[in-house]
């Protein structure tokens, strides 16, 4: 299942539960234009309902991830610039809530509002060379797509300011130094790690991994009462699926087990 079409801004393929999303606007380093936000919100609502789907995978064409969003382009003169960020908040929310596992595929630039579609993602796979920028200051802009709840979650408040108030350019290494990026590897070895990592994300008990992300996302900010009520609750549910009985069938049977996500509770 693909859509090849080379006009469209954002192309989809599905292959063995793994949903490729690919930024399609190379000569503009996949800037983000009206097509491409509108392109990702479909993405994400398909990502989000089709049960065949185990694992988005995000990525750019032609070399880049992405350069934000697309300031030279056309903008609607009636509408007030608060309705406008209301649906790039909306694409932000869907990215993050995604109930299955997001991988982003990094590599040549990925700056402001395309950076954050990367941090955004539960895990970050990037070339060595790739570049990254908060660079809203440089534009006379402050940070946006989900900018100043990420950063600080994930390098603190300090390094935070620094990364937003100096939009500085900083390489690969400092952003996994930084904790920005899961995986670094060489140019060459970018698309098949990050297709292996993607394999065994969409071979592990979905039910399991849906939660297991829910739980992160959710009890990050709770008591430690508040996380246990939530995961017991998690893996009640897990127990009812014929999963953990594979699992379990699996490892005393010495072999991998293969997951369905189907319930056993009928």
């Amino acid at each position: 299942m693909s859509d090849t079409a080379s006009e469209q801004a954002v192309l989809t393929s599905l292959d063995d539960g793994i949903f490729t999303v690919t930024l399609n606007r190379p000569r503009r380093k996949n800037a983000l234009d009206g097509a491409t936000w509108e392109g990702l919100r479909a993405a994400f609502e398909r990502a989000g309902n089709e049960r065949e789907i185990r694992v988005l995978v995000l990525t750019g064409a032609g070399g880049d991830f992405c350069a934000g969003a697309d300031l030279s382009g056309e903008r609607d003169p009636d509408a007030h610039p608060l309705q406008r960020m209301r649906g790039v908040n909306e694409i932000a929310l869907q990215l993050h809530e995604l109930p299955i596992p997001t991988v982003a595929k990094v590599e040549g630039v990925a700056v402001g509002a395309g950076w954050n579609l990367a941090l955004g993602c539960d895990l970050v796979v990037s070339s060595r060379t790739a570049r990254f920028s908060q660079i809203f200051a440089r534009r006379g802009l402050s940070l946006d797509f989900g900018g100043s709840w990420l950063l600080p979650k994930i390098v603190g408040l300090q390094q935070a300011k620094r990364l937003a108030l100096l939009a500085e350019i900083i390489g690969a290494e400092e952003a996994e130094k930084l904790g920005l990026v899961t995986y670094l590897v060489e140019p060459g070895e970018l698309d098949s790690f990050t297709a292996d990592l993607a394999k065994r994300l969409a071979a592990a008990a979905p039910v399991a991994l849906r939660q297991s992300k829910q739980l992160l996302n959710e009890n990050a900010d709770r008591t430690m009462r508040d996380a246990l009520s939530s995961e017991a609750r998690t893996q009640a549910i897990n127990f009812g699926t014929e999963d953990a009985p594979a699992a379990f069938k699996a490892f005393m049977e010495k072999r991998d087990p293969e997951f369905t996500g189907k319930w056993a509770v009928k």
